[in-house]
């Protein structure tokens, strides 16, 4: 089984090269116009000079360019929609779900409860405050809004799953099972662990390779530091914040080492649990430690006390405990918006660089929980990442030149992914305004996302990688199609991308075909008492000349296929990035260490909704025998990382369990022949 855009058909990679950019403009490394003058020097009052023009540029300059395209593309896609309401796919020939069908909105059936030009300054511009950002600026930004529809919790309660109680019983919100938990206990006292110069070489490394590839916000100086600091265990006579820090690196590069190497199994030897026991054990005693120091941070306005408030809402990530988490992300993202809101006259430009790559942190992983927990506030981050610029250069973060210029590159790629998931998720799902219940809008918007997806995958580094691909029939460990463990990750963020970007036929689909008559077939009494036709057919043409909308003449049977075929085939898109994201799932470090709740409430809601599809034939036929393996799967992964992240278990990723358990349960009556059960009846 393949998908329906088998990507090795797909066009080559090709990358946008400039042969000729100015002087300043190839320091600032934004686009140059190649005239003399240049319009980016005009508008700056710069001189503008041409010198050496046959230097090769990096793998960086090729990332930014490809960031760019996908932006440019945005910002046309966000022009569109701000000029009108009623936005739908330019090309004609695409076919538009008309009204013919009524409003998808009232029927109510899923109501759950750009930038132009990529700036890269030496010094980040004054950010607009919050308070004075209005709408139009969310197109400009790409801003992930409270309250949207599209979170798991909003999944559960479509109508769809009336008829499976079971999902439902005894069901707590996210919010109120993580509140109710205890807090975490600290000892009387400092206990800092002993640990020889190899030990701590060992920790520092493994922080480096992990949590600072995805986050390259840590010097090789800082590193240098906590090193010396360690060792020398004088933690009274240094500065509190500097050992708030030290303390900070060596929890998160101890629980490093307990994520790391599980890709293919989490099942290992005695031996090796004791020994990540260890690590994680050691890893609370530094956490532990920098909580009682944490003071500090809060009081300092610094690029440093906003490190520490970032490392900490990481550790509380590898805790599982998604409102700590939010907490320590919120206040690291309120000092960096403090910080790049007021330029210091002692500021240097490796501190400002720290703060721009704390801020990119923070929009990821507040976005990520937003995603999820859709009543979070706001921090304000995301309404003014447009005027701040992307990571630059000439802030080391690696020992080894070839691992800092990838990190570099998976961090751009990140910050591009967030981008556009934020956007499909304000575009399509946002409250009052998305458009994914809008079949006169929602076609041609998901055709262009889908176009921005397939333009971030092309400009991925060869190292990241990836195909879209069914897993091998018995490859329950192994992973295939991607070339590192970091493709691997990124390939399961394009696969949730593409499943939320398509999804709004699925729902349109679903809400139409439990009625019990398909959509696409049946006939449509017009005002004048003519026959027309429903839904997506509805502005089919009845010929080669096209015929509007609100047209009563009746569609060319061969067009009407044509058309069904493609509704299916994006239903299809949907189901099929759904299955994969399941399939596809490893034990990737940065998934155990950040987002394993994340990850668990993701996978609970694609088990929903392929549960969804397959109580309705039509859709049911487009899903591969596969689906049979996604609820063990993920089961066997997430109850094998809670263990390995040992005691508290965290009640959220427990009850997405419970609900990936009973989905599971409901599929396999569907494709046991038909059990006409109370649950699990198949409609057709």
């Amino acid at each position: 089984m393949v998908m329906e855009d088998d990507t090795s058909s797909g066009p080559s990679r090709k990358r946008l090269r400039t042969s000729h950019a100015c002087d300043l403009c190839r320091s600032r490394k934004i686009r140059c116009d190649g005239n003399t003058p240049c319009a980016a020097c005009i508008a700056t009052d710069n001189d503008c000079t041409y010198g050496s023009e046959a230097n090769s540029r990096g793998k960086s300059d090729l990332i930014l360019e490809g960031v760019l395209r996908v932006e440019k593309y945005l910002h046309e896609l966000n022009a569109n929609i701000a000029a009108s309401p009623h936005f739908v796919n330019r090309i004609s020939s695409h076919p538009v779900l008309s009204s013919a069908v009524g409003s998808s909105v009232g029927r109510g059936s899923f109501s759950g409860g750009s930038l132009t030009d990529l700036r890269i300054t030496p010094r980040p511009t004054l950010c607009p405050h919050p308070d004075e950002l209005d709408n139009a600026n969310s197109l400009e930004n790409a801003v992930l809004e409270s309250r949207h529809t599209s979170t798991t919790e909003s999944i559960l309660q479509w109508p769809h799953f009336d008829v499976f109680p079971s999902l439902r019983k005894d069901y707590t919100s996210i919010f109120h099972l993580e509140q109710s938990r205890p807090r975490i206990k600290t000892k009387k006292g400092d206990i800092y662990p002993y640990m020889t110069e190899e030990e701590v070489d060992s920790i520092l490394d493994a922080f480096e390779h992990a949590v600072n590839f995805w986050y390259p916000t840590t010097s090789i100086d800082q590193l240098q530091n906590a090193r010396a600091l360690i060792t020398n265990g004088n933690f009274e006579d240094n500065d509190e914040l500097r050992v708030c820090l030290a303390l900070l690196v060596m929890a998160l590069g101890c629980v490093s080492k307990v994520t790391a190497g599980l890709m293919e199994s989490t099942a290992l030897p005695e031996s090796e649990r004791r020994r990540r026991a260890t690590y994680r054990a050691t890893g609370d005693m530094y956490f532990e430690s920098a909580l009682k120091k944490l003071y500090v941070a809060h009081m300092d306005v610094s690029s440093i006390a906003t490190q520490c408030l970032f490392f900490v809402a990481l550790y509380f990530a590898f805790l599982r405990r998604p409102l700590q988490t939010w907490e320590y992300i919120s206040a690291a993202a309120t000092k960096c918006l403090l910080l790049l809101s007021y330029s210091s006259q002692n500021s240097t430009s490796e501190n400002q660089e720290r703060i721009r790559r704390i801020f990119w942190s923070c929009y990821i992983l507040e976005s990520d929980y937003l995603a999820e927990l859709s009543n979070l506030p706001l921090s304000g981050i995301a309404r003014v990442e447009s005027s701040v610029s992307l990571p630059g250069a000439g802030y080391s973060t690696h020992s080894n030149a070839q691992e800092e210029e990838q990190s570099s590159l998976y961090f751009l790629a990140c910050i591009s992914m967030r981008r556009l998931l934020n956007r499909v998720h304000q575009l399509l799902y946002a409250r009052g305004t998305g458009a994914s219940l809008d079949d006169k809008r929602f076609p041609g918007i998901v055709k262009e996302l889908d176009h921005q997806l397939d333009e971030w995958r092309t400009v991925l580094p060869e190292a990241f990688a990836f195909e879209v691909q069914w897993p091998p029939v018995g490859a329950k460990h192994n992973i295939t199609g991607v070339k590192t463990e970091h493709g691997g990750f990124l390939r399961q963020r394009y696969l949730t991308c593409r499943s939320v970007i398509y999804r709004p036929y699925l729902m349109w689909m679903l809400s139409s075909l439990s009625s019990g008559s398909s959509p696409v077939t049946r006939p449509n009494i017009t005002a004048s008492g003519s026959r027309g036709v429903q839904g997506p057919l509805a502005s089919v043409p009845a010929s080669s000349s096209a015929v509007g909308v609100n047209s009563t003449t009746a569609p060319s049977a061969m067009n009407i296929k044509l058309a069904e075929h493609e509704i299916l085939a994006n239903c299809k898109s949907c189901l099929d990035a759904c299955l994969l994201h399941i399939l596809n799932l490893r034990g990737f470090s940065q998934t155990l260490l950040v987002d394993t709740w994340i990850c668990s409430l993701s996978m609970a809601g694609a088990m929903l909704v392929l549960l969804a599809a397959c109580r309705i034939s039509l859709l049911k036929d487009l899903i591969g025998p596969e689906i049979l393996q996604a609820g063990s799967h993920l089961r066997e992964l997430l109850v094998g990382w809670q263990k390995m992240q040992e005691d508290p278990s965290s009640p959220s990723v427990d009850q997405s369990v419970h609900i990936i358990k009973e989905a599971e349960r409901f599929i396999r009556q569907v494709y046991k022949g038909g059990k006409d059960e109370e649950e699990g009846r198949i409609e057709r």
